[in-house]
């Protein structure tokens, strides 16, 4: 009996195991693809109607905005009238990005930071993102520290609008300052349940760190990811996903220990008519990578 029990037990665990890539890692074949609308940046403005009809007939499900200005609203857009449009074209705008600058100043107020809440809550939309930080605020490892703070603040704010803060990174996050970095110590200063993390891996890997580095040292930390690849021939460069140097098939093996829901696709700049790149991306994803 307690040899039959030992072998049926082990078998157990041998199964258990093999299901621990699928339940920990990897990510689910379903999963909505999202585009980051400053990839089209040099038209959308022309044609804002036609624009978002062509990215929800790439297969897009999620848009992520960025360009709002209380003057010129979303290119002469309401924000109701800009959420109406994505809705009718059976998308949603999970994400937006909003420059926080005056915010994040060592004078901003919470003042500064109302007009992002009241348009990300207007989209209907679950994380407000910061998407840059200009050079004059981050001169030293105290900026960053100060700004920790400033980002802890604007993730009670977020909490109490129904909403939650992220933040978004380049390369430049990783300049080194005696041993500490930017994004290293906004991740081990700020409160994860206020504040989540926008992976753009390419700008990690142009960085030279390893995404997946990341991911194992603060599991759970990046809900929202940027996919674009690099060029082979010009790190400077972005091409279409799966064509260039990043190794993203062992990045999204590890999309669930990094806390991966929404992978929203950004290209740069295009080498090829933008909706077929866009096209190209899309799908690689959709069958090489999501569930890999």
């Amino acid at each position: 009996m307690q040899r039959r029990l030992f072998i049926k037990q082990s078998g157990l665990a041998v199964a258990a195991t093999a299901l621990l890539p699928n339940l920990f890692y990897g990510c689910d074949k379903g999963s909505p693809l999202g585009l980051q609308l400053y990839s089209l940046r040099e038209s959308i403005g022309d044609d804002v109607r036609g624009t978002i009809e062509k990215v929800a007939k790439v297969g897009f499900k999620e848009v992520e905005t960025y360009g709002y200005s209380p003057d010129n609203k979303f290119w002469g857009f309401s924000v109701a009238e800009f959420k109406d449009m994505i809705h009718s074209n059976g998308m949603t705008t999970p994400s937006g990005h909003y420059s926080l600058d005056p915010y994040l100043s060592k004078d901003g107020t919470d003042a500064d930071f109302a007009t992002a809440l009241e348009v990300a809550q207007g989209l209907d939309q679950k994380y407000l993102v910061i998407p840059h930080i200009s050079e004059a605020l981050r001169t030293s490892i105290d900026d960053y520290k100060r700004m920790a703070e400033k980002l802890n603040r604007a993730g009670e704010m977020c909490k109490d609008a129904g909403l939650k803060l992220a933040y978004h990174n380049h390369a430049f996050e990783f300049d080194d300052f005696n041993g500490e970095n930017g994004l290293q110590v906004f991740l081990e200063n700020t409160d994860e349940d206020l504040v989540d993390f926008e992976l753009d891996i390419y700008w990690v890997v142009r960085a030279g760190i390893d995404p997946v580095a990341l991911f194992e040292k603060y599991p759970g930390r990046f809900p929202l990811w940027h996919v674009k690849d690099m060029s082979k021939s010009n790190n400077e460069m972005n091409t279409e996903i799966g064509s260039g140097s990043i190794d993203y098939n062992k990045v999204f093996k590890k999309a669930k220990l990094a806390g991966g829901k929404h992978f929203i696709v950004e290209q740069e700049n295009f080498e090829m008519d933008p909706y077929e790149s866009l096209s190209q991306s899309y799908n690689y994803i959709k069958s090489d990578l999501l569930n890999s």
